[in-house]
């Protein structure tokens, strides 16, 4: 597939560069046969490729495409699904943008994005100006930014956002709204949960430990407790299930959080969790009325 998609790229005279990254790219978890394919592609005409999708099977038999936001959010990528279930994601990107970069540099508040995309491996495969040739060189001169502690705030905040969201939670349990809790438990408090997970990891190990980004191969970096206790955290479509795993949410994000804090030398809002702990309890155990 990427050799059909480098002849007929070569032929178009606006897609003037493309480049591979993620697992396809990178020598730490490289791809597997699970693994999707991600092409980056510089064009003079990114609206032909957001727009419209003929082009695709230039490169093979798709069962499917739709577009969506890049992670980074500022530009659009087309994903497809080929025949034989190989998805593979085209990010589109304007040559203007690329031009940008190469004019001005990698802005300090992008240079960990690009870093993330970029940085863990990219493989050139079209490159008719120089311009990826460039690109990679001045990626390669960003500095690894340097992960620095919560302040005592930022903890702070994190932790009361959680067992805010514990409680509200618990209301809208209580009030039979299944799809409101379990979607705000699965979903909004484990993304809290995930970054306690990581300020955890990287107060055990360093501040410079990869943890990775949303989560990758969590199951090697947190903590083997906490991997462990996982299952029990996310909740089914059902009022007894979201009651357990909101409860063993709550547990497993409790110890992580005090030993975060204790690594870090915060204080830990211990009344405050055990007065919202100890209500939610409460809740939880009456009958809600019909």
């Amino acid at each position: 597939m990427v050799e059909r998609f480098i002849r007929w790229a070569e032929t178009c005279s606006d897609i003037r560069a493309a480049v591979i990254v993620g697992s396809r790219a990178r020598a730490n978890h490289s791809a597997d046969e699970w693994a999707d394919l991600d092409i980056i592609v510089i064009t003079t005409d990114p609206e032909r490729y957001v727009s419209t999708s003929d082009w695709i099977e230039n490169v093979g038999s798709p069962l499917l495409t739709f577009v969506e936001p890049t992670a980074g959010g500022d530009d659009m990528e087309r994903r497809v699904l080929f025949e034989g279930m190989l998805d593979v994601d085209f990010a589109i990107i304007p040559k203007r943008k690329s031009q940008q970069l190469l004019q001005h540099g990698i802005p300090q508040e992008i240079a960990a994005q690009i870093l993330n995309v970029f940085g863990r491996g990219m493989r050139v495969i079209l490159d008719k100006d120089g311009m990826a040739a460039k690109l990679r060189t001045i990626i390669s001169s960003i500095e690894t930014p340097v992960h620095r502690p919560p302040t005592q705030h930022e903890f702070l905040e994190v932790v009361n956002d959680f067992l805010y969201h514990a409680v509200f939670t618990a209301k809208h349990l209580r009030r039979g709204e299944l799809w409101w809790t379990v979607t705000c438990l699965n979903c909004y408090m484990q993304r809290l949960l995930l970054r306690m997970m990581e300020w955890h990891t990287r107060a055990t190990h360093g501040w410079n430990y990869d943890t990775w980004f949303r989560g990758r191969f969590l199951e090697e970096w947190a903590h083997p407790q906490a991997v462990k206790e996982l299952p029990d955290a996310f909740a089914h479509y059902d009022e007894e299930d979201i009651k357990h795993a909101l409860l063993a949410t709550m547990n497993l994000f409790g110890w992580i959080a005090m030993e975060t804090a204790e690594k870090l030398g915060y204080p830990y809002p211990t009344k405050a969790d055990e007065h919202v702990t100890n209500w939610i309890r409460t809740c939880l155990s009456q009958r809600r009325s019909a």
